[in-house]
């Protein structure tokens, strides 16, 4: 083992963590303004007078409401002009008042009540609706019901979301350096015999420390569990010269972080170091890809033409590549755009992806190494450095 691996244990390493010092400001209420305004822009070149934004992560974007949807109709309604509404039951008042960030009339519906023909009565039938894709498809057919036309607005709220403002990246690379100190802390409490589920719940314990409220999501993958890419369903425990695969995030003010690292417990076999070693040039070429205006698609060609060269695919053939090269990531740990074959969005600016072009062995092992970065007006920027080599899992 090397220092970076192996050596500690539990107590010890969540000692060495504290709530974290340098928090990013959270984003202004001026910013949630002019996200609306700009987005009412494109709603109206669009030709809808006014759009339906769902609870959730395209509405926290707009309002700095963090809600997830139930059965009960939560929505922001913008119109062409004048103050935005929100739908909300009406015992759920007081909590929307105590997290809105943005002024808004209410349509306050009781549990027996039509919230969306109320909406419709007290404000009149929009001409034509843009309804958030991610409504419910009950309220999206109640909505087409009560109005004259109805268009998709996954464009217009994408849009926004996808290029990141300043106080976005700081937020996401606050929560990435969070989750790459805890895969530091939890690469040196390995030891053989040691159950993934406790590295799981050490992880979580870890991002909690730092200050955040735990792992968004964890998986903790020895041996051949990593040739599936998001796990097998059982506790394993780690032996000695297995591969370790490990990939966890966290949010701050919703923003996510999703990091993977692969490393080596002790020697594994020549075939392993040679696929991590491709799995690392991979990365790289899809990050050497990037720079404004190439679309999406480009970048995943780059890394899997780097597999095929070195005979693995083509295309999703295993051994090889599964799955898209990256996904978009901000208030949704997936989000448009992708890096895929089929997405011809150009980058730009902004724009926020993880890079992760997994190498699998089916049945036998898979190497994914996972960091983000940003756009910029000249190519990429990491948020977190990769992973040097095997046998360091980090720089």
């Amino acid at each position: 083992m090397t220092t970076m691996i192996g050596g500690s244990d539990r107590e010890t390493e969540l000692a060495r963590l504290g709530r974290w010092s340098d928090w990013a400001p959270a984003i202004s209420r001026a910013e949630y303004t002019a996200r609306i305004e700009a987005a009412r822009t494109r709603m109206i070149d669009a030709g809808a007078d006014a759009m339906v934004v769902n609870v959730g992560p395209s509405m926290r974007y707009f309002t700095g409401l963090a809600w997830s949807p139930t059965e009960r109709l939560v929505a922001l309604v913008i119109p062409r002009s004048g103050t935005p509404r929100v739908i909300c039951p009406v015992f759920e008042r007081g909590s929307l008042d105590a997290e809105l960030q943005i002024e808004a009339e209410y349509v306050l519906w009781e549990e027996e009540e039509d919230p969306v023909a109320l909406e419709c009565r007290a404000h009149g039938p929009a001409t034509c609706l843009a309804l958030d894709p991610l409504l419910s498809f009950g309220h999206a057919r109640r909505f087409m019901a009560l109005v004259g036309s109805t268009l998709d607005a996954g464009a217009i709220i994408d849009a926004g979301r996808m290029i990141k403002s300043p106080q976005e990246l700081a937020l996401l690379q606050q929560a990435k350096t969070m989750t790459l100190e805890v895969h530091k802390a939890a690469a040196r409490i390995l030891a053989p015999g040691i159950r993934a589920s406790e590295v799981i719940r050490f992880i979580d314990d870890a991002h909690r420390t730092l200050g955040t409220s735990g792992s968004y999501f964890c998986a903790v993958q020895f041996g051949h569990a990593t040739a599936y890419p998001h796990g097998l369903p059982y506790d394993q425990e780690l032996e000695e010269n297995q591969l370790v695969l490990i990939d966890t995030g966290c949010r701050i003010e919703g923003y996510h972080s999703d990091i993977t690292r692969t490393y080596a417990f002790g020697k594994v076999s020549a075939l392993e170091a040679e696929t991590w070693e491709l799995e690392k040039a991979a990365q790289a070429a899809a990050f050497a890809a990037v720079r404004p205006g190439v679309p999406c698609e480009e970048v995943d060609a780059a890394a899997r033409d780097v597999l095929t060269a070195a005979g693995l695919g083509p295309d999703y053939t295993l051994p090889g590549l599964p799955h898209r090269t990256g996904h978009g990531i901000g208030l949704s740990i997936h989000e448009p755009a992708y890096l895929v074959r089929g997405d011809t969005t150009p980058l730009q600016p902004g724009m926020c992806f993880s890079n992760e072009p997994m190498i699998v062995h089916p049945e036998r092992f898979g190497v994914r190494l996972e960091d983000h970065f940003h756009v910029t007006e000249t190519g990429a920027a990491w948020f977190t450095e990769p992973q040097t080599a095997l046998e360091r899992p980090f720089a």
